[in-house]
């Protein structure tokens, strides 16, 4: 249990005291509510009195009556206390007094709560993690690309041709069996085993990067070469009005190098959408001839089209037919009441084995760990 050093008044130790204030005021304060207050200054930040009296008022208040107090209450604690943006990107945890109520109870007598606390965590990567990239600064994305290459691909596993001993009585592995007996006068006396091997599932990326997927697109790429980083048996391709290949391009370590070298080849970058003649392509010179065949397809794309509808569904149905499976991440999925309305993202539904987000960390996360069962 963590202990509140004497003397030090850091952020978290004015929220505490402002909420014990309230309560000495006569205002019911759940404990829901005080850990709501704590995640609202964090969220809205305490660069001035304005955030932090509205975060206060929206979470700690439950009765009109409450609000004069509530005013005279702020007024006399933090009038005059100064900005502490800087504070809240310090602070690990957040400490909260509480009883051993529930959050339903009444807090009595805060006097005996000065050595009873629990440290409710919270850090701005919680925050961060589930924010839409679309709503990320500069500064959150690099953070973000950091963390991205964090994530580790493992791949699914696949039987391979090739076999291995083992010691279950899988199958006979006669020549292994046959060396053996020459140390012990041609008599087979330990028999061997074998079974198939296992190797991994080669992965392929398609990485829409039209107009409509551009504040996303920018973000995904790093994704790609995050997972180009993990596994070997990556191949990575960009799909606008043309279909570019850049496993090459991506192979390497250096980040930034990898996107420069990857800009230079990418000429359609933010131009239109032809996801269907870009299938095509790929199903023409390299999935069906072998690299889609038995592979796990990650398509990234919002399903915005302006080809024609019915070749993606075409490409879809010949591509489904040769690949393992095929998982499309549409950031816009994650918009509340979305529907696969978009003509591509329609043709293309019925030939998908999972449709997933694509708009935040977590969701990546959680893409990685789909594509590894």
């Amino acid at each position: 249990m963590n202990q509140v050093i004497e003397g030090q008044k850091t952020l978290d130790r004015h929220l505490v005291d402002f909420v014990d204030m309230l309560r000495s005021a006569g205002v019911k304060i759940s404990l829901g509510s005080s850990i709501d207050f704590g995640l609202a200054v964090t969220e809205l930040g305490a660069g001035s009195s304005e955030d932090i009296y509205w975060a206060g008022r929206s979470t700690l208040l439950n009765r009109p009556e409450d609000t004069s107090i509530y005013n005279k209450v702020f007024k006399s604690h933090w009038l005059g206390i100064a900005s502490m943006a800087d504070e809240v990107n310090k602070l690990p945890a957040l400490n909260l007094l509480f009883d051993d109520l529930s959050d339903e109870s009444e807090f009595e007598d805060s006097s005996k709560l000065e050595n009873d606390f629990v440290s409710v965590k919270y850090s701005s990567f919680e925050i961060l993690s589930s924010k839409d990239f679309s709503n990320c600064n500069k500064l959150e994305l690099q953070e973000l690309f950091r963390l991205m290459n964090e994530i580790r691909f493992t791949g699914e596993m696949k039987k391979s041709r090739r076999t291995v001993k083992t010691k279950k009585h899988r199958k006979f592995d006669f020549e292994r069996s046959v060396k053996s007996s020459f140390r012990t006068g041609g008599e087979i006396v330990n028999r061997c085993f074998q079974e198939s091997g296992k190797r991994r599932r080669r992965l392929v990326l398609l990485l829409d990067i039209s107009g409509s997927m551009e504040v996303y697109a920018r973000v995904l790429i790093r994704f790609v070469h995050a997972v180009m980083l993990s596994r070997s048996d990556v191949e990575a391709f960009s799909l606008g009005t043309r279909l570019t290949r850049l496993t090459k391009e991506l192979s390497t370590r250096n980040p930034d190098a990898a996107l420069s070298r990857a800009s230079d080849v990418v000429d359609d970058w933010s131009g239109g959408t032809r996801l269907g003649e870009g299938i095509k392509e790929f199903n023409d010179r390299w999935g069906i001839r072998g690299m889609a065949r038995g592979a796990t397809i990650l398509i990234l794309s919002d399903g915005w089209d302006r080809g024609d509808s019915e070749i993606v569904g075409e490409q879809m149905k010949r591509l489904h037919r040769v690949a393992h499976r095929i998982v499309w991440a549409n950031p816009l999925k994650a918009t509340p009441d979305y529907e696969p309305l978009a003509k591509g993202m329609a043709a293309a539904l019925p030939h998908i084995d999972n449709f997933v987000e694509g708009n935040s960390f977590d969701s990546l996360k959680d893409l990685s760990i789909l594509l590894t069962e």
